[in-house]
């Protein structure tokens, strides 16, 4: 009984054996990639607003800088791939005869590459005979890269030498917080990282900012609460000066005479803005673009009353 017990395991292991059979091992095929990896070392905003930190006219332009260094370490990776032929035993009714004629094409080239000394590949006399072998084998098919199939076989990681990288870029398109007084104003920098404030324009010219002496300037970078901060000073002088030009700036256009729009400008001039004057000239200009008598009117009362050679938009001169 026992006899018969172990005659049937062997008989079910060389069963196993035959249709499992074994791979047939190819050359190993490696991959070689390049990787970067880039640690933080220190993070920092910085707004520039110029020299000088106190305000003497309503507009400023306030640049706002992004900073950080990187810890930069570079790797060479190499991963290694075992590759095979998976074993299908019903390829076994073709291999074998093609292995007997791959074997005996292998024989002959040898001989063949005798008087020809050593000039047939070596595809011919190494190849047929390792092709034929294989196919002759019941339990390995040949070698085939087309069925190939594949192992991680090893990993190897080189770490190259590691060097330090700074960036600065703007903080283009982000929130700056201007603080004035009790209000919390909500800007944006453009594209550049610039901010143009102006005291003259909204949110602003809704607010009092006669008593207030100081804007505070915030950003920060919520991913890690990095921030900076900024305090400009608005000169006693200019605070006096806001309130009248404002006045002088938003007052409606149309209800008003040649005689008044003049003065207007002119006393923007007077009041040391003389960008507000240029551009309130430019818009009473463009206001009386259809009306050519009417602007005439206008540039020879600049002309007079405020000594300003205007020129008309669109005209050569």
């Amino acid at each position: 009984m026992p006899r018969r017990c172990h005659r049937l395991a062997g008989a079910a292991l060389c069963g196993a054996v035959f249709l499992t059979g074994c791979a047939n091992q190819l050359p190993q095929r490696s991959e070689l990639e390049e990787r970067v990896e880039r640690k933080l070392l220190d993070h920092s905003l910085q707004i520039d607003a110029g020299t000088s930190l106190q305000l003497e006219l309503p507009q400023r332009r306030v640049r706002v800088q992004e900073q950080k260094t990187f810890e930069v370490t570079p790797f060479e990776v190499t991963r290694r791939y075992q590759r095979y032929t998976p074993y299908q035993p019903w390829r076994e009714l073709y291999e074998i005869p093609l292995g007997a004629l791959a074997v005996v094409a292998g024989i002959g080239a040898n001989v063949l590459n005798v008087p020809l000394l050593g000039r047939l590949p070596e595809s011919a006399t190494r190849g047929w005979i390792g092709y034929g072998f294989a196919g002759l084998n019941p339990f390995m098919n040949a070698e085939s890269n087309g069925r190939a199939q594949q192992n991680l076989a090893a990993v190897d990681e080189q770490q190259g030498e590691t060097r330090l990288e700074y960036s600065s870029l703007p903080w283009a398109e982000r929130p700056v917080l201007v603080t004035a007084g009790e209000q919390t104003h909500e800007l944006t920098t453009n594209r550049h990282g610039v901010l143009r404030l102006n005291l003259l324009d909204s949110p602003f010219a809704e607010q009092d900012l006669g008593p207030i002496g100081k804007l505070q300037l915030s950003v920060e970078d919520p991913q890690d609460q990095t921030r900076a901060d900024l305090t400009l000073l608005v000169s006693r002088s200019l605070r006096g000066r806001l309130q009248e030009a404002h006045t002088l700036i938003y007052e409606d256009l149309e209800d008003s005479d040649v005689a008044r729009w003049v003065h207007r400008v002119k006393r923007l001039s007077e009041l040391g803005l003389e960008e507000e004057a240029s551009e309130l000239e430019q818009s009473l200009l463009e206001l009386t673009r259809n009306d050519p008598e009417l602007q005439q009117e206008l540039v020879q009362a600049l002309l007079k009353d405020a000594g300003r050679a205007a020129a008309a938009p669109g005209s050569d001169g």
